[in-house]
């Protein structure tokens, strides 16, 4: 795949590199394993490393948030007679529907009509100003994007769309990048903060971030959005959405664009060369459909398939420290996730079950020189990783006892040829009983078993209590559960003799024991919201790099541990003008050296005011601070470095002109500020964009 000269020539970069980093990890800069972005480098020399990711970053919504908190899930459609929930239900937190006040679990969720809002196209900007998530993208649309929840590294946050896993076997770290997932379908995404691996096993140590798709409803609706703007973005996107019927559908096509985004910092440009810009073309679609057999038993179908190419400046690893280069390297992605299911109800309702099979697969060829000439030229790589579930759970209602639920899940996942073939397999089960006494206090508590094939037996679990305090609008919230990581097939069994670097089939799951404990306050009659939320966690069996003899590979030493408070202010001060206000505090720290962890804000705000100014015209804004954090430099050279905290202003309009014309402007990064995330790449300055939605 890479002839000898280069694997010879490289090969000292790699190494030090790589030793940077451990002993980095050793001194409490990195307490945690590498990202993608830096392990696909390892793996190929000829892509740009990014530094281990990794950052936290909270705060709880609060249960009457306006356009904050909404939620909906798979299925919810035939359980609850309509796709549209009350603002205050969530689904994820229990996998069945529950009012957010009514559990201990922090959550927050963005709707369709939020994302409308904020014009956010990819999956990594809507994120972006979200509570209790950082996001780290090098260089622009398609860039490598990792997401962190607090504290805990992008790998150890559980990512799902219509109940099917998606986190990537593949990656070498087996993360989820969100570059080239667009929004374009969504309904509803909803994030559940903090250990939830007694429902959702492995990965769910940090949290569950649960997507779900628009499902079709009532007459036929078709849209078409094209726009433009600056960086020579383009997109366009249509949809057609309804139900005929006992039939639903629901299918969007998007195509977006972005010619050339200035990524490479001057001062890293060595005089004289003319650095471009990274580029990135992707063709999604999103499609969910279901039948309802009868009125107590449905089938369904979701889709979510990508098509992308990412084409980023290379650089030239024959060089110490490496520079960037005149070229640009070329990453092809295809990436299919496809779910069935079938829904009964029985006994009138009381016994609710669904049945699923899943599939996911990631297949991605990275190409490092603009134009290759021949068939030995160009290094390409291949990285390719599938995922089979068969799932089932069962809820029971109890009356005024509860309710029960039970499941069991099979995973099959593998990577093929990349550069070799392995698998994995986890067979799980898990309980879950929900309750309430008085109408005053609530909460569930569940437990599950995983067996995996490679690295054991894991038993976890969660308790999430909430008590309401009579005739006083007052929340008490809490919640404890363990959390679990497997380690990644790539990390298990993909090692690399020519960079002195080996895997280590004896790795075992990383730990995480969780707490929290908040309040929440409603006032003016549910007008004023405002909350805070305090946690802790303690991370043990983190994987990361260390000394086998002469050679480098996965061990399971480190340690960290996290806390921190989340607060929230949500006011409507006019019928026409909602504000939320967010405010973080975060220390992580290497339980070893009591060193602060890299790429871990301690402080973040961020505002969002929305205003209906007329019927027809709306106006949403946002505004993100973050404070500095701790980072290593672009290649890995150096491991401590300050990087400056930064603040950055977006503001969205959308006018009505009639019901079948839309127009729409936003302007992002208005404050023009030049800022790096992570160190070594530059984010996008000052941008506009605009265009126009027809629907019928």
């Amino acid at each position: 795949m890479h002839d000898f000269r280069q694997v010879l020539s490289r090969s000292t970069f790699f190494a030090s590199a790589l030793s940077a980093g451990m002993f980095a990890g050793w001194n409490g800069a990195l307490a945690q394993a590498p990202d993608a972005a830096e392990e696909k480098a390892a793996a190929r020399p000829g892509a740009p490393v990014a530094a281990p990711t990794s950052a936290p970053i909270s705060a709880s919504a609060p249960a009457s948030a306006p356009a904050h908190v909404a939620m909906g899930a798979q299925h919810v459609r035939v359980a609850l007679g309509g796709d549209q929930l009350p603002e205050s239900v969530t689904v994820s937190a229990a996998r069945r529907p529950v009012r957010i006040d009514e559990i201990g679990t922090s959550v927050s969720v963005i709707t369709e009509a939020d994302i409308a809002l904020r014009q956010r196209r990819t999956l990594p900007d809507l994120l972006l100003q979200e509570p209790g998530l950082n996001l780290v993208q090098t260089g622009g649309p398609g860039g490598t994007t990792s997401i962190f929840m607090r504290g805990t590294n992008a790998n150890e946050v559980k990512v799902r769309l219509d109940g099917m896993d998606i986190n990537d076997p593949s990656n070498p770290n087996g993360a989820f990048d969100a570059a080239q997932f667009l929004t374009d379908g969504i309904g509803r995404v909803e994030i559940l903060r903090g250990p939830q691996s007694g429902l959702y096993g492995a990965d769910a140590m940090g949290g569950v971030i649960d997507i779900t798709s628009i499902a079709g409803e009532g007459p036929m609706k078709a849209t078409l959005r094209v726009e433009g703007g600056s960086f020579g973005t383009t997109g366009e996107a249509l949809g057609l959405r309804g139900s005929r019927q006992r039939f639903h559908y629901s299918v969007y096509l998007t195509h977006s664009h972005v010619s050339s985004v200035p990524v490479t910092p001057p001062r890293l440009i060595p005089p004289g060369l003319n650095v471009p810009g990274n580029g990135n073309d992707n063709r999604s679609a999103n499609i969910r459909l279901g039948y309802d057999v009868t009125d107590n038993f449905d089938l369904g179908l979701t889709a979510h398939l990508t098509q992308a190419t990412y084409r980023y400046v290379d650089s030239d690893y024959n060089t110490y420290p490496p520079e960037p280069t005149q070229g640009r390297s070329t990453q092809n992605l295809n990436e299919a996730v496809v779910r069935g299911t079938a829904h009964l109800r029985s006994f009138g309702g009381r016994f609710d079950q669904i049945l699923g099979v899943g599939y996911t697969a990631y297949r991605s060829r990275d190409l490092t020189v603009d134009e290759p000439v021949g068939p030995d030229d160009g290094n390409p790589s291949f990285y390719r990783g599938e995922r089979v579930k068969i799932d089932w759970h069962g809820t029971a209602d109890l009356g005024r006892a509860g309710s029960l639920l039970v499941g069991a899940e099979h995973i099959h996942e593998a990577i093929l040829n990349s550069p070799i073939s392995a698998h994995t397999d986890t067979n799980a089960g898990y309980g879950q009983y929900q309750g309430q006494w008085r109408k005053i206090l609530y909460g569930a508590a569940n437990i599950r078993y995983d067996s995996n094939s490679r690295y054991g037996n894991y038993v976890t679990w969660r308790a999430a209590p909430a008590i309401h305090v009579p005739g006083t609008g007052t929340v008490i919230k809490a919640s404890a559960g363990s959390g679990y990581h497997g380690p990644s097939l790539s990390q298990l069994f993909v090692s690399y003799p020519a960079y002195f670097f080996l895997a280590n089939p004896n790795l075992k799951a990383e730990r995480l024991l969780g707490y929290d404990a908040g309040i929440e306050q409603r006032l003016l009659r549910g007008r004023l919201t405002m909350g805070a939320t305090w946690y802790q966690s303690k991370v043990d069996n983190l994987i990361t790099t260390g000394l086998s003899g002469y050679d480098y590979t996965y061990v399971n030493v480190a340690r960290a541990r996290l806390h921190g408070v989340e607060s929230f202010i949500g006011w409507k001060a006019l019928d026409t003008l909602d504000l939320m206000l967010n405010y973080t505090w975060t220390v992580a720290k290497n339980a070893d050296t009591g060193q602060e962890l890299q790429r871990r804000p301690e402080h973040k705000i961020s505002f969002s005011p929305v205003w209906r100014a007329t019927r027809d015209l709306t106006v949403s804004g946002s505004l993100v601070f973050l404070s500095h954090w701790r980072d290593v430099d672009r290649y890995g050279m150096q491991s401590d470095v300050r990087a400056p905290g930064y603040v950055t202003i977006d503001i969205a309009a959308r006018y009505r002109v009639n019901r079948h014309l839309s127009v729409f402007a936003r302007a992002d990064n208005l404050l023009n500020r030049q800022y790096e995330n992570p160190i070594g790449y530059l984010q996008p300055g000052r941008a506009g964009y605009g265009g126009v939605t027809l629907a019928y």
